[in-house]
């Protein structure tokens, strides 16, 4: 919105204001202004989209002044809305016991254009999305800009379903923000799933966009137009998908789910109990995204896979963009054959797996998680409160697919040291915004930390004799700090079983680590480590 249009939409709403309120309003303390909030025996304020809050004047709200912002503006509807026609400012009021308004909330209606040049490529594929977010986020500002994306630039037929008038502004003509679409006004919330339908079954659409799904009659709605054919672009109440999963009245928007017993094979197979969550039907909407703030955003491409991996509990990390970026077809093209072949290769392992004997299941295990990050290439690790040192040499001596990085933006794990968790209580804050799992070390040891490494990194060796090498090291290691706990109370020598080269090395580095000295002595298999203590060096 140019500054001229935002003035303009600004004069229409302070009008209806008493004098005393407007005088301390000027433009460029309103750049950033959420909304006016009016309560009877309360100061005037003002909230900024940063959580500031500023007072207008001294003076208390009166019944006067309340009365006077009703009079010039339309009756409220059953849901305590209304507008100002042809701008999309929304005013809310609060009732007293008897029915009888003691506040108002003024919401600052604006058009802000450039929020979905990130998810662009997305809108452009004919599938339908499901934004989640908290209040405030910009949810019902994106609608309003794929709206007009969708039907301006593409040419399809597109009918908002404007519930209380918050995507298209007041009044019998739509705002100019969302373009050549069409608008449907709800005279009554409870009356939007029957719109839904109308909208459908009347006006032909090829896109509906619905602001704001809150009911099970609602998810039933919007599941009866996606089966239709229709592209379908809504908000729904949630922070993340995994809520929404949770939540009885709106898991049929992602497929629902259900409770299934396992048989012992298959149970024993999938390594879980016999009773599981799994998805029941296809979702209605194909890809989900949250919007972590004003200017960030979690994709998550294929919804049923989605849900799929988190009710088995699998890791799984949505796409993270930002407003501020464009993503552009060619790299859509790119992820999606490099999806495509991850499928691929996890439709071979379950393949695999089922054909496998239950005597065969002792001597090989598939990981899907591990074939899947090789495709995708290097796991990067944000590190809080662990020596980086030790972790690039547990990454240099596994010969590990991944790498530090000092962002945690740019990280797809965080390791964290327990006893720090308070002081970083703002990263771990971060971290779990962008979804990031995060593991914990208790110390700063090689053993301790090479152990997380590998559950980080979700490394399941594919073989009964591997899985004994990393068994073995963590042995040796273990037996190198006793005999370490030993010199240390007092003995001279302190000699370990014959190892490895590259074993004896770790326990090298381990003695050292302790400020005493060893040597390797013995020939070929029976070479080992002897420990020396002070009085023997």
């Amino acid at each position: 919105m140019s500054s001229l249009q935002f003035q303009n939409d600004l004069d229409r709403l302070t009008e209806i204001l008493p004098d005393r309120v407007r005088k301390h309003i000027t433009y460029d303390k309103m750049e950033d202004v959420i909304e006016i909030v009016l309560d009877i025996g309360r100061t005037p304020e003002i909230r900024h989209a940063g959580g500031r809050i500023e007072y207008l004047g001294d003076e208390f709200v009166s019944e006067d002044d309340i009365n006077f912002i009703t009079e010039r503006i339309q009756d409220f509807t059953s849901d305590n809305r209304s507008g100002i026609p042809g701008t999309l400012h929304r005013i809310s009021a609060i009732r007293n016991r008897q029915g009888k308004i003691i506040g108002l909330t003024c919401r600052i209606g604006r058009v802000v254009t450039g929020t979905i040049a990130c998810i662009k490529d997305i809108c452009l594929l004919n599938k339908s999305i499901l934004f989640l977010g908290r209040p405030g986020v910009g949810k019902t500002t994106k609608l309003r800009e794929i709206s007009r994306l969708v039907a301006d630039e593409l040419g399809k037929r597109v009918v908002i379903v404007d519930t209380s008038n918050e995507i298209a502004g007041d009044g019998d003509t739509p705002h100019p923000a969302i373009g050549h679409a069409r608008r449907m006004q709800v005279t009554q919330p409870e009356f939007q799933k029957d719109i839904m339908i109308e909208a459908v079954e009347n006006h032909t659409p090829e896109v509906i966009v619905v602001d704001e799904i809150g009911t099970e009659a609602e998810a039933q709605a919007a599941r009866t137009i996606a089966e239709r054919g229709v592209m379908l672009i809504a908000t729904a109440h949630g922070n993340s998908l995994e809520n929404l999963i949770k939540n009885p009245t709106l898991s049929d928007l992602v497929g629902g789910i259900q409770s299934v017993t396992l048989g012992d094979d298959e149970a024993k197979r999938r390594a879980s109990q016999k009773t599981v969550l799994e998805r029941e039907k296809q979702p209605t909407f194909d890809v989900v995204i949250e919007i972590l703030d004003r200017n960030t955003l979690a994709v998550y491409k294929d919804t049923a896979e989605a849900v799929d991996y988190i009710l088995r509990g699998w890791p799984i990390r949505p796409e993270i963009r930002k407003v501020d970026k464009t993503y552009d077809n060619q790299t859509q093209n790119s992820q999606t054959k490099e999806e495509s072949h991850i499928k691929e290769i996890a439709n071979e392992i379950n393949k695999l797996e089922k054909k496998i004997e239950p005597t065969d299941s002792l001597k090989f295990s598939f990981s899907r998680q591990k074939y899947v990050e090789e495709v995708k290439g290097f796991k990067k690790i944000y590190l809080y409160a662990v020596s980086r040192t030790i972790v690039e040499k547990v990454i240099e001596r596994l010969d590990l697919n991944a790498e530090i990085t000092r962002s945690i933006e740019d990280a797809d794990i965080v390791i964290a040291h327990k006893n720090f968790v308070k002081g970083g209580a703002k990263v771990l804050s971060v971290a779990n915004d962008y979804r990031l799992q995060i593991f914990y070390v208790k110390t700063n040891s090689m053993a301790q930390i090479q152990k997380v490494l590998k559950e980080a990194l979700d490394i399941v060796e594919t073989s009964q004799t591997l899985q004994g090498y990393y068994d073995n090291t963590e042995r040796a290691l273990d037996e190198a700090k006793d005999g370490i706990n030993k010199v240390l109370k007092g003995a001279d020598i302190v000699e370990l079983t014959p190892q490895n080269q590259h074993i004896r090395k770790l326990q090298h580095e381990l003695v050292e680590q302790h400020n005493l000295t060893s040597k390797s002595v013995g020939e070929g298999s029976e070479r080992h480590l002897k420990i020396i203590g002070g009085t023997d060096v």
